[in-house]
């Protein structure tokens, strides 16, 4: 998610999450090729795309109308753990408490891929695996 989005809505709701616990609110795209992506994408979908420099990274973020929706990046080509990953979409869902969504994660079987950890400006967030394996992102918003 990036910065620009985030510090936006916590503006707009004065530092309050802004999403219900539970209710997903972004997703994203990790891809080997950003650019045949975004052409797929837009050209299906209709969706704006604009530029940002989120986290430091170069990202694309998913607009539709006037709202941010989501975001594309493309997988670093010169990290081992990325070069041969496959493309996929990961979903991030507002919780009121990560670290305790990652503790109870645990506590119903699931295992914790990515401990919680804070993205500066945006807020604090973890990867979390279900016990079948699905993996899926817990965030909090606001920097």
């Amino acid at each position: 998610m990036s910065e620009q989005t985030a510090t936006a809505t916590a503006e707009k709701t004065q530092g309050e999450n802004p999403y219900p616990h539970g209710s997903i609110c972004w997703t994203e795209l990790a891809t080997q090729d950003a650019e045949a992506a975004k052409k797929f994408y837009g050209e299906l979908l209709g969706w704006k795309l604009e530029t940002s420099q989120a986290a430091g990274m170069n990202y694309t973020e998913i607009v539709v109308g006037d709202k941010h929706y989501g975001g594309i990046y493309q997988l670093d080509k010169d990290c081992e753990q990325q070069a041969n990953a496959p493309s996929r979409w990961m979903s991030y869902v507002a919780v009121d408490d990560v670290d305790a969504a990652a503790k109870r994660t645990e506590e119903l079987g699931g295992k914790v891929v990515m401990q919680p950890m804070d993205i500066p400006n945006v807020g604090r967030f973890c990867i979390i695996s279900d016990p079948t394996g699905a993996t899926i992102s817990l965030i909090k918003l606001g920097g």
